[in-house]
């Protein structure tokens, strides 16, 4: 009995050394790093391949050339200055669908002057009570207790300002809460810490990485730097969601392991991700562009680098791009396993290239209202879904 307890014990520690030879190795790769299996198969190819003469990191392998991000393509269109990203302002961004366009008219027209008003108001009397009831000016105190017009008054003004405050309140809450009939659902699920989509009528799913910067000692080889193009720093991602302009969107929001927060400012859209629940929100953008958001809920160590990047787009060009991540339109039989899917052009040539930069905004601006539903045909159909 003796001798297998030896020999147990001596399994025992071979099997713990071997355990410990093996930790270093699996630690070397960082927690946040992509998915490599699920990123290769959803995301547009990226020529990853440093510039000439910039070296190699060392210890890490050289990675293949592949075909080179066409700025401008889409799911790499240009973000515009000034429209749905930080920069630097005092207030909120500027609103691109008709739910953030009327809290922000609520906000701005009816809260905040309101709030002003009833800071001076309070601060007038407060200076008249400091002037006039002074030890000073009254040294025989008064020993009045009661005054009904002015308990009248205090208890009116009250009341009359929260009756305001709540119409608008509780007609926003409604448009919120009401959507109109989507036309396209999306599905999103926070993680520590990345984001997934999925649109199920579409057969696209995919993963949605923050891009690091090209001096960031924990990117990898293999993941391309953050650029100008892509967005602010510590905004840009990899793979970009990709939707229409002009159509209502279902947001089912989600999350596979603590709490994490779907914010999109300029949408006005802010909805926890809870896990084991599935939330609704829903926006219906009307100006195509890029517009930034982020996580916002302490979900952890990483919580701010998980960021949100809508890119919003026509309706063609949206179609491109569904074809371009292996999926179909509503209707159309889905590509047969194995078959090529459509990649931007390697090297495009100077014609390629003018033809896969998208027209002035100005022009993509005023054909999308031209053809997009007014604020209140949306309001419209939120009633006639009702």
């Amino acid at each position: 009995m003796t001798g297998t307890g030896v020999t147990m014990r001596l399994i025992g520690w071979a099997i713990a050394l071997a355990a410990a030879g093996l930790t270093p190795a699996a630690a070397q790769t960082p927690a946040s790093a992509p998915n490599q299996t699920s990123s290769q198969a959803s995301a547009p190819s990226v020529n990853v391949t440093p510039p000439a003469g910039t070296p190699q990191n060392p210890g890490q392998p050289d990675v293949a050339q592949t075909s080179a991000i066409v700025v401008g393509s889409v799911g790499h269109a240009l973000p515009t200055p000034h429209i749905g990203q930080p920069d630097g302002r005092e207030g909120l961004q500027t609103q691109v669908t008709p739910i953030g366009q009327e809290a922000a008219s609520f906000h701005n027209y009816w809260l905040l002057p309101l709030c002003a008003i009833i800071s001076i108001v309070v601060l007038v009397l407060l200076i008249i009570a400091l002037i006039r009831f002074r030890r000073g000016a009254n040294p025989v105190p008064s020993r009045n207790s009661h005054n009904t017009a002015i308990e009248v008054i205090w208890t009116l003004v009250p009341v009359l300002i929260l009756v305001g405050i709540a119409i608008p309140s509780i007609r926003l809450l409604r448009d919120v809460y009401s959507p109109p009939p989507a036309d396209l659902t999306v599905k999103v699920t926070g993680h520590q810490w990345y984001w997934s989509y999925e649109l199920p009528d579409y057969g696209v799913s995919f993963d949605s990485y923050m891009l690091k910067e090209k001096n960031d000692p924990t990117r990898q080889a293999s993941q391309r730097p953050r650029t100008n193009a892509d967005g602010p720093p510590l905004l840009a991602v990899d793979n970009r969601l990709v939707l229409p302009a002009g159509k209502v969107v279902k947001f089912i929001v989600t999350a596979d392991d603590v709490i994490h927060s779907f914010a999109m400012p300029s949408f006005w859209i802010k909805q926890d991700a809870n896990p084991g629940q599935l939330h609704e929100t829903w926006a219906y953008i009307e100006r195509p562009g890029v517009y930034f958001g982020q996580c916002s809920e302490l979900c952890g160590a990483r919580h701010g680098f998980m960021p949100i990047v809508i890119e919003a787009t026509t309706p063609a060009r949206f179609a491109q791009w569904v074809a371009e991540k292996g999926g179909h339109m509503p209707g159309a039989a889905p590509p047969a396993p194995g078959s090529t899917t459509i990649s931007p052009v390697s090297n495009p040539s100077p014609a390629a290239t003018a033809a896969a930069q998208p027209p002035p905004a100005a022009a993509v601006y005023a054909a999308s209202l031209a053809s997009a539903p007014t604020n209140k045909n949306v309001a419209n159909r939120a009633t006639q879904a009702q």
